[in-house]
């Protein structure tokens, strides 16, 4: 893979008439090392933020041991990348017989999450051998349904038992496993620690209903990176309250903390360089977009710090929004994005903090997507790891859902 010093020099070199990813492995390692250091337990990547194979060895030999995979597609990807030696926990709360199966005989995943009665069967059913022995080896972590409320984007509705009726199901999973876990997920970009204090409190109450044994507690994702219009605190603020509340709960003395961080651990790691090929008014189109890494930005109304990489700019800043390349209307992403108000057809952007769920997002749709990356040398425009800020942008915030 070619390396540059940064987007502006792969735009003097290359000149792209595509869409071209950028990506920084020091940026990625950084960010690894980070959560391997200072949280208090144990940091799995969830690859469903980004399932580059060479991300995932950047964060391996950075201190990451744990993955957190959503299907056998990743539980495959994972192996094939790293071999046997990395630890597999299958947290979907839903999967296929087939797939628990394989994960269990064939790549030795003894970790598995769930939310339902049902599920507990299925699971147990399928890591049961042919002869009729059942699985002693199991962690079967309980999905805890909990509030996304201080999170930019919710993950509260499609998982999770409800409080209500937690106790019978970790009395039932109590018995079919060797370790037995808690988790949960407080949504994406959680933008105070008192989100996961709140969820640690359901577990707490989880727990005391139950009367059961409890060895893991997993506070999922959620842990944010910084964008325009949302600078979370430090992540040692989440860190010590994490601690300070799970050390309270009622748990095994032995018991293990665990976390699930994806876009903290790959936001930094990738951006991406676009090229303007029309201006009409405040609408910029370029090529990339809704189908492509932007799909955030088009669906969720997310936005990401931007820069022109043209040295001839030199009109104050202004709101523009973008289409994307395709035949679509909803190829388009409203913004605002601030850029110079002079900037034209032809001209580059660099589109930053694109490592989480951009590439990993990113379609073929009428035969548009960057299809080339480059390593490059310098740093993300924002960084939670060097304290480095985006100042280019205004204080205006989009609201999310």
């Amino acid at each position: 893979m070619h390396h540059y010093p940064d987007a502006r020099a792969v735009v003097r070199a290359i000149s792209p008439d595509e869409a071209v990813i950028l990506n920084r492995p020091h940026a990625a390692a950084r960010a690894a090392r980070f959560f391997a250091e200072k949280f208090p337990g144990t940091s799995m990547y969830a690859v469903k933020a980004n399932p580059s194979p060479d991300l995932i060895r950047v964060l391996w030999d950075n201190g990451i041991s744990h993955y957190d995979v959503a299907s056998i597609g990743e539980v495959r990807l994972v192996r094939e990348t790293l071999g046997d030696a990395p630890k597999l926990c299958f947290m979907h709360p839903v999967k296929t017989a087939s797939a628990i199966r394989e994960a269990y005989f064939q790549h030795g995943v003894k970790t598995f999450s769930l939310d339902t009665l049902g599920e507990l069967e299925k699971i147990v059913a399928a890591t049961t051998t042919p002869e009729g022995a059942a699985a002693a080896d199991l962690q079967l972590l309980v999905r805890l349904r909990v509030s996304s409320e201080h999170s930019e984007l919710s993950l509260a509705a499609k998982f999770g038992v409800d409080l209500v009726d937690a106790a019978e199901l970790l009395q039932a999973t109590r018995q079919h496993c060797d370790a037995l876990g808690i988790c949960f997920h407080v949504g994406s970009q959680a933008m105070t620690p008192f989100a996961y204090v709140q969820a640690l409190e359901r577990v707490r109450a989880a727990i005391a209903e139950a009367a059961v044994t409890v060895d893991i507690i997993d506070v999922g994702g959620g842990f944010p990176s910084q964008y325009p219009g949302m600078e979370p605190p430090p992540l040692e603020d989440y860190f010590a309250q994490i601690h300070r509340h799970f050390e309270m709960l009622p748990i095994s003395y032995s018991a293990e903390l665990w976390a699930e961080p994806g876009r903290a651990l790959c936001a930094e790691y990738s951006s991406i360089v676009v090229k303007v090929e029309k201006r009409r008014s405040d609408e910029l189109y370029i090529n990339d977009g809704a189908y492509g890494a932007l799909f955030d930005a088009a669906h969720v109304d997310w936005r990401f710090p931007v820069v022109a990489l043209e040295d001839d700019l030199t009109q104050p800043l202004a709101d523009f929004a973008f289409f994307g390349p395709t035949c679509d209307d909803m190829d388009y992403m409203k913004g605002p994005f601030q850029l110079p108000e002079d900037i034209q057809s032809g001209d580059f952007i660099e589109i930053g903090m694109l490592g989480a769920y951009g590439a990993a997002m990113s379609t073929r749709f009428n035969g548009f997507g960057a299809t080339r990356c480059f390593v490059v040398e310098d740093e993300p425009m924002v960084s939670l790891y060097t304290g480095r800020k985006d100042t280019r942008v205004s204080d205006n915030v989009v609201s999310l859902r």
